[in-house]
């Protein structure tokens, strides 16, 4: 029950902090989310029993600010991204230091996850560019 009440107060705080952000996501932002599992003894069970928990935290990535049919701009926005999930990735490891992966594995697979997005937004914004 314990470890059920500390992942519900962590998926609280992440909503507090990232609700707006994903009420108000338009195609002017992108959606980056770092995972981990926490392996926690259930009291509920044998000794031996391990009970298994995702834990995860979004972060916005806006781009609103930025031109994707321009050289820079893709730039601009990968390196957001994988700012964004670096940062969650390392949030969550914070709060739970015995989860796994580790930062940069987390890191990696929510930046490459989030980056279809951005490769999809960069190649619309490239195909309105007047031939």
């Amino acid at each position: 029950m314990k470890a059920l009440t500390r992942v519900t107060v962590a998926a609280a705080v992440a909503s507090a902090l990232i609700g707006g952000v994903v009420v108000a996501q338009n195609l002017e932002e992108i959606t980056v989310q770092g995972t981990r599992v926490l392996d926690e003894k259930d009291a509920g069970r044998s000794s031996t029993g391990v009970q298994i928990r995702d834990v995860s935290l979004s972060y916005g990535v806006s781009i609103a600010d930025l031109n994707l049919a321009s050289q820079y701009g893709p730039i601009a926005l990968e390196k957001r991204v994988h700012d964004a999930a670096r940062a969650a990735c390392e949030e969550i490891g914070r709060k739970y230091p015995h989860s796994t992966p580790s930062d940069e594995v987390c890191a990696k697979a929510a930046a490459d996850k989030a980056m279809v997005k951005a490769r999809e937004l960069v190649a619309t914004a490239r195909q309105k560019l007047p031939q």
